[in-house]
């Protein structure tokens, strides 16, 4: 089980993550999906799936008696250089570890898309909606790292993960392709990509696809 750092060196930037920091993330989303799959019902959207989902990485933090880091709900994003109330998107999960407490721009973003087997349109807006959103800077801007959850709706997830990586290649270069990493016990897969936010800041990304099927 990953265990947290008890704090972080004096002087190290707000976006910055440990090794075991980026372990916590993976073991609290994949360990909350699975606890939370027992209360998603056929055909939930992808919203009140994320709640639930959110909800159950909660439980599981308080069960493990983390106390260096807080799981907050939907974020928005907001210009703070002007006085527009314009909401400049909202990413689906954040954490915050201890040494990003009191600075709002520094959390660790978790983007929620549901996925699918030969579905195109959801397989396709996991890239347009999701993974895009990382490279232009809406979220994440200036981070080291970014998280994707995948919810497989269908299988086998070799194809859903295929057509992502491809759809990466085509638009973001091969840096961006899918590397398979260790899976979690709890997960379908673990793959990470690096792509370049606003063509030149290296932001690494880590997809973790957790099933989502649902028996009608």
């Amino acid at each position: 089980m990953p265990l947290l750092t008890p704090d972080i060196p004096y002087g190290s930037p707000a976006f910055a993550l440990s090794d075991d920091q980026i372990a916590t993330v993976l073991d609290l989303v994949c360990r909350g999906a699975d606890e939370a799959r027992a209360d998603v019902t056929p055909g939930m959207l992808e919203v009140p799936t994320t709640m639930i989902v959110r909800k159950a990485m909660r439980r599981v933090k308080k069960a493990l008696n983390f106390t260096n880091l807080q799981i907050r709900g939907e974020h928005e994003l907001e210009d703070m250089s002007t006085t527009d109330p314009t909401i400049l998107g909202r990413i689906d999960i954040t954490l915050q570890f201890l040494h990003q407490f009191g600075d709002e721009d520094a959390y660790v973003a978790v983007e929620c898309k549901r996925v699918r087997a030969d579905d195109a349109t959801l397989n396709g807006s996991y890239v347009a909606n999701g993974v895009d959103r990382f490279v232009t800077g809406q979220y994440a801007a200036g981070h080291e790292w970014g998280f994707m959850l995948g919810y497989v709706l269908s299988l086998p997830v070799e194809d859903i993960v295929g057509y992502i990586d491809t759809r990466l290649r085509k638009i973001y270069g091969d840096p961006a392709g899918l590397v398979s990493e260790p899976p979690h016990p709890t997960s379908m897969a673990v793959l990470g990509s690096t792509v370049m936010q606003g063509g030149h800041h290296p932001l690494r990304l880590k997809h973790i696809f957790v099933e989502m099927l649902v028996a009608a």
